[in-house]
C-alpha cells in the first residue's frame, strides 16, 4: 500500500470527527492536505500540514488545530508518538510492527509491489516519432528510452497506457529521401555520381535502397523525369528506413503499440476535417500576422493567411494553417493528428519530443485545448541534447549515417540496459553526458552498476542461504510469515522504511511524468543495502547470515529477498534486466 495516502485518509477522518465534535468548522476543503515523509528523518515518519493549510477556513490558530488533531492521531494503534512542531506542522513516529507489516506486504506481492491503482485511466505516449529519412541517433535514443519509461511507470501506476509513434511522412523531407535515394538507385546502376548534392542525405545507409531499386525497377527510372518515378520511391524509402528504425528500437528494447502515418491522416480526410470543426467554432480565420521577432521591414512581406485563433486558447500569437501555396502546414496536420488521438479516447496525452522543438509546445497545446473542446490535455516532455564522451572528452565513434552517431553504434558499444539506465539518470529536461568509460566502470559512481550489483549480492546471499540450510522457503511468499520482527537495528528499519515507500515513489513519479525519479530511488535503496552489507563486514553478528542463529538470518533473508524484488521492479519500469550474478 501506499503508506503515506493511507495516512492522508486517517488524517482526513480524524479532521471528520473533530467537524462532527464540533471542535472544527464543517465542510472544510482538506484537498491541500498531505501526508508525506518528514523533510528530516529524525523528525519521524510521515508529517502533514493539515494544520496550516486549513487554519484560514477555520478561523483558527493553526497551532490550536494541530494540538486537537494531534490528539485524535495518538488514537491509531499503528502510531507511537505525536509531536506538533513549529506554528502547527505534525510529525508521527511509527511502531515497529507497523514496519513489519509492511516487509511483509513487499515480499507477499514480490515485484508487482508498487503497482498503482489509477483503474484502467486511458493515456497516450507518443515518443520517438523520428523522420524516416535515416537511422535513429544518440538524440533519438534519449527521447525513446523517456517515452518507453514513462510508459511503463504509468502501466504500473494502474494507467491504460498506449504507446504510440507518429511516421512524419507527408512533408517535404521524404521529398528529400526519394531524391537521394534515386541517386543511389541510378549508382547502384553503374552511374558515378560523385559527391551528394547539399541538401540531400549523404549517409550509406541509402546504398542498399539504391541496390534494392535497381533489382526491382532496372533501368526504368533512371532518365526518367522526377515526377515519375518520386511517389514510388519515396514510399519504398520510407518504408525501408521505417524497417530500420523499427530494428533500432528493437535494439534498444524500445517497443510502440500504434504506428500512425501523417500521409494517411492527409489521404482520409483528417486534416479537413479537423480544420472544418474549427471553423464551425470560429476559431480558424483569414488574417495577417505581425512580422516574427527581429524580421525588418524589407525581408517580410504581409500577405492574408488562414489562420488559427491560437491566443485564445494561452499561445502568444495566432497559428498559420495553411502555405502561400494552399497546403497545410506541418501544425495542421499535427491538428488533426492530436484530434485523431482525442476522438480514439485519449483525453490524456503525452509527447516526448526534442528541446528543439520547445517553441512548438504552446501553440500544440493551444490546439489540443481547441479539438478537445476543453476536455483533452497534453503534456510534452522535452529532452535535452545527449554529449557523448570518451575519457570525459568528446568523443566520436564510427558512423555509417555521414553526419551523427547512431543509436545502434551506441548499444553495440555498451548494451541495451546500460543506455537505457543512463538514459533515466538525469531530468528528461536536462542536458546528459553520456561517457563510455565511465558507465562501464565498476563503481559506486558508476550507477548501473552499483544498482545490478546490489541486486546480484542479494541473489548471492540467498544462494549461500540454501546451501547453508536447504530447507528454507526463500520465496518471498516463504519469507513473508518469517520472524520479521528480528530485524531491529536501526540501518535494517532505514531499509525497510525505504523499500515501503516505492508504492508512494511510483504514484508520484507518475503522476509528474518523470521516470528519472526511479533512477534516484533505485540508487538510495542499493546505497542502504550495501551500507547494511559494510556493517555486517565490520560486525560479524550484523551479518545476513549467521550460522548460530537461524531465526534472525531467516529474517534478514526477507529483507535481502524484499531489496531485490524492489529494485527487480524499479528496472523493469526502465526495461533494464536485473542481474543474479555479476560477470
Amino acid at each position: 500500500m501506499n503508506l503515506f495516502k493511507y495516512f492522508k485518509d486517517d488524517i482526513n477522518a480524524a479532521l471528520d470527527r473533530l467537524a462532527a465534535a464540533g471542535t472544527l468548522p464543517r465542510g472544510l476543503d482538506t484537498s491541500k492536505v498531505t501526508a508525506e515523509p518528514p523533510r528530516e528523518e529524525s523528525h519521524g515518519d510521515v508529517a502533514t500540514n493539515a494544520a496550516m493549510v486549513l487554519a484560514k477556513a477555520a478561523a483558527m490558530k493553526p497551532r490550536d488545530i494541530a494540538e486537537a488533531l494531534a490528539a485524535e492521531l495518538r488514537k491509531h494503534p499503528s502510531v507511537t508518538a505525536v509531536e506538533v512542531a513549529g506554528p502547527g506542522f505534525i510529525n508521527l513516529r511509527l511502531a515497529e510492527s507497523f514496519w513489519f507489516e509492511r516487509l511483509s506486504e513487499v515480499l507477499a506481492a514480490g515485484t508487482a509491489y508498487g503497482d498503482g491503482e489509477a483503474k484502467g485511466h486511458p493515456v497516450n505516449v507518443e515518443y520517438v516519432s523520428a523522420n524516416p529519412t535515416g537511422p535513429m541517433h544518440i538524440g533519438h535514443a534519449r527521447g525513446a528510452v523517456v517515452g518507453d519509461a514513462l510508459a511503463s511507470l504509468l502501466a504500473k501506476a494502474g494507467f491504460d497506457v498506449t504507446r504510440e509513434y507518429y511516421i512524419n511522412d507527408a512533408g517535404a523531407q521524404v521529398d528529400v529521401l526519394a531524391r537521394s535515394a534515386h541517386i543511389r538507385y541510378r549508382e547502384a546502376l553503374g552511374e558515378a555520381v560523385g559527391e551528394i548534392p547539399e541538401g540531400l542525405y549523404p549517409g550509406e545507409y541509402l546504398k542498399p535502397v539504391g541496390e534494392a531499386l535497381a533489382r526491382e525497377h532496372g533501368a526504368k527510372f533512371k532518365d526518367a523525369p522526377e515526377a515519375e518515378w518520386l511517389a514510388p520511391f519515396r514510399q519504398y524509402a520510407v518504408d525501408a528506413m521505417m524497417g530500420m528504425i523499427r530494428e533500432d528500437l528493437a535494439a534498444l528494447g524500445v517497443k510502440h503499440d500504434v504506428f500512425t502515418s501523417e500521409r494517411g491522416l492527409v489521404e482520409a480526410g483528417k486534416v479537413d476535417a479537423a480544420l472544418k470543426f474549427l471553423e464551425e467554432r470560429d476559431e480558424v480565420y483569414t488574417g495577417v500576422l505581425e512580422p516574427p521577432k527581429g524580421k525588418t521591414p524589407d525581408d517580410w512581406e504581409p500577405r492574408p493567411q488562414v489562420l488559427f485563433r491560437a491566443t485564445r486558447f494561452g499561445d502568444d500569437v495566432d497559428r498559420p494553417l495553411k502555405k502561400s501555396d494552399g497546403s497545410f502546414t506541418y501544425f495542421a496536420s499535427d491538428i488533426a493528428y492530436h484530434q485523431d488521438k482525442f476522438l480514439r479516447g485519449f483525453p490524456d496525452m503525452i509527447d516526448i519530443w526534442g528541446a528543439d522543438h520547445g517553441g512548438y509546445v504552446k501553440r500544440m497545446q493551444a490546439a489540443v485545448k481547441a479539438i478537445s473542446e476543453g476536455g483533452g490535455a497534453l503534456d510534452v516532455k522535452l529532452c535535452q541534447m545527449v554529449n557523448l564522451l570518451k575519457g570525459g572528452q568528446p568523443y566520436k565513434m564510427s558512423k555509417r549515417a555521414g553526419t551523427f552517431v547512431t543509436l545502434r553504434d551506441l548499444v553495440e558499444a555498451v548494451g541495451k540496459d546500460v543506455v537505457r539506465f543512463i538514459m533515466l539518470t538525469r531530468k528528461n529536461d536536462a542536458q546528459l553526458d553520456f561517457d563510455l568509460d565511465q558507465v562501464l566502470e565498476e563503481s559506486r559512481d558508476n550507477p548501473v552498476y552499483y544498482v545490478q550489483y546490489a541486486h546480484a549480492r542479494c541473489h548471492s546471499v540467498m544462494r549461500h542461504a540454501v546451501n547453508m540450510w536447504p530447507d528454507v522457503d526463500i520465496t518471498g511468499s516463504g519469507l513473508s510469515t518469517g520472524p520479521l520482527h528480528r530485524l531491529t537495528d536501526p540501518a535494517e528499519l532505514s531499509l525497510i522504511k525505504l523499500l515501503a515507500g516505492w508504492p508512494r515513489l511510483v504514484e508520484s513519479a507518475a503522476e509528474a511524468h518523470e521516470p528519472h525519479r526511479v533512477a534516484f530511488y533505485l540508487y538510495d535503496v542499493a546505497g542502504g543495502f550495501n551500507a547494511l552489507w559494510n556493517k555486517g563486514k565490520d560486525d560479524t553478528q550484523l551479518r545476513f547470515l549467521l550460522e548460530s542463529d537461524r531465526e534472525l538470518s531467516v529474517a534478514r533473508l526477507g529483507l535481502v529477498r524484499a531489496v531485490a524484488q524492489v529494485i527487480a521492479s524499479g528496472l523493469a519500469v526502465f526495461g533494464v534486466e536485473p542481474v543474479e550474478e555479476m560477470r
